[in-house]
């Protein structure tokens, strides 16, 4: 155990390596701004309170049999579990919060950085991910798009009654305000929570049941857009409603990158993107006896990378969060002043009405015949039983 503990420092740096330059143009990060010439150390803190998620090895084999490190592929995963963490944060602890090391953390943290944890029992791990993947026509071990990683998280959500997030992602640059007031005032029923009761071992796709059973009201908002910035390089049209988007207090930042490389994106100083890499593999963490989870690991602990806006590939996804229905109000609003009405050239579109030659929207509910990817399970009790005869085979 202390072994491992110090293997998965080798490569966190507490010495900031890539220091900001000196300017008096404001940083900004997931809708805060910052001022370098008077509170860099600030900057850094709320960077380094981000959730980060790397490349890890020596967690159980997806699937039983596949394999047991995501280097080289799972970097898009990577950044999509970041932006959902993100969410996570400000939906239970604010965006306020920040994270010291060794400074003890409320249940609801360690309650989150379990649902990514590298086991098949958690929500959104690599395991479940690269599983769920599979129906979205992805080989385990294939690189994802941002499209891609945004479909998989909107199916995973279904079943995280706890987190109990309605995630949309927008279809061919528009975003339809009706459809997500309808999909966040749609009320949820858990018909199965009494009968889950008997089972305190089922996966994480049933496990974070909300125990009210019938919810009403807004539910907190993961809105996902994912765009095509350009044809094979950025088109300078989109930069400065691109940068807006950081701007907002809604914002998630944005997923993206390179061809095959990803990264998750949280701000931007000047025309340089401030940017989360995922590209360090570290060793497999799992939880304390306690529930509690050793979380150095999990933060970036040295001053983030920086790109040229003009380096990014085109294919992106924006992310926000909308906690309450005036956040989304708000979120409408800003998009109309701020990009809309600015662009000649739209990024996304913003409209009333659901488009009446698009088929009808009807908000996503958990299925009750469920696929993890690969296989059809048809009963939630088979994939209860399969997991255990998993268990055992493990052993």
């Amino acid at each position: 155990s202390v072994l491992s503990r110090y293997e998965n420092q080798i490569t966190i740096l507490s010495d900031y390596l890539e220091e900001f330059p000196e300017t008096d143009e404001p940083v900004w990060i997931l809708g805060r701004q910052h001022h370098l010439n008077t509170d860099k150390s600030k900057l850094l803190l709320d960077v380094s309170a981000r959730l980060w998620f790397t490349y890890r090895r020596k967690f159980s084999p997806i699937g039983g049999t596949g394999p047991s490190s995501d280097a080289g592929w799972g970097c898009m995963l990577r950044c999509g579990q970041m932006m959902l963490a993100q969410a996570l944060i400000c939906r239970h602890l604010g965006r306020d919060w920040q994270w010291e090391k060794h400074k003890k953390q409320p249940e609801e943290y360690h309650r989150i950085l379990r649902c990514f944890l590298d086991r098949k029992d958690c929500c959104y791990s690599i395991h479940q991910m690269a599983q769920m993947g599979v129906g979205e026509g992805k080989s385990i071990g294939e690189w994802f798009g941002p499209n891609t990683v945004a479909q998989v998280l909107k199916k995973l959500a279904l079943f995280d009654e706890w987190n109990s997030l309605a995630v949309y992602v927008s279809m061919d640059n528009t975003v339809v305000i009706e459809d997500i007031k309808k999909m966040c005032w749609s009320p949820s029923q858990s018909s199965s929570a009494a009968h889950s009761s008997a089972h305190p071992h089922r996966s994480a796709l049933s496990r974070n049941r909300n125990t009210a059973g019938f919810c009403t009201g807004w539910k907190p908002l993961l809105l996902i857009i994912p765009l095509r910035l350009g044809i094979n390089h950025i088109n300078p049209v989109y930069i400065d409603a691109f940068k807006e988007c950081f701007k907002m207090p809604q914002s998630l930042g944005a997923l993206g990158g390179k061809p095959n490389n990803a990264y998750y994106f949280i701000g931007f100083l000047g025309n340089e993107l401030i940017y989360l890499d995922p590209h360090t593999t570290q060793s497999f963490v799992d939880w304390e006896e306690n529930g509690t989870v050793d979380d150095e690991s999990f933060h970036c602990q040295q001053a983030p990378h920086r790109m040229k806006i003009m380096n990014l590939d085109p294919s992106v996804a924006l992310g926000f969060f909308c906690k309450e229905e005036c956040d989304f109000d708000n979120w409408c609003s800003l998009v109309q002043k701020e990009i809309l009405k600015q662009q000649s050239l739209r990024m996304f579109e913003l409209v009333q009405k659901h488009p009446p030659h698009w088929p009808p929207f009807i908000p996503p509910t958990k299925p009750e015949v469920t696929t993890t990817g690969a296989e059809l399970i048809e009963s939630t009790d088979k994939l209860f039983e399969l997991e255990e005869e998993f268990e055992i085979l493990s052993v």
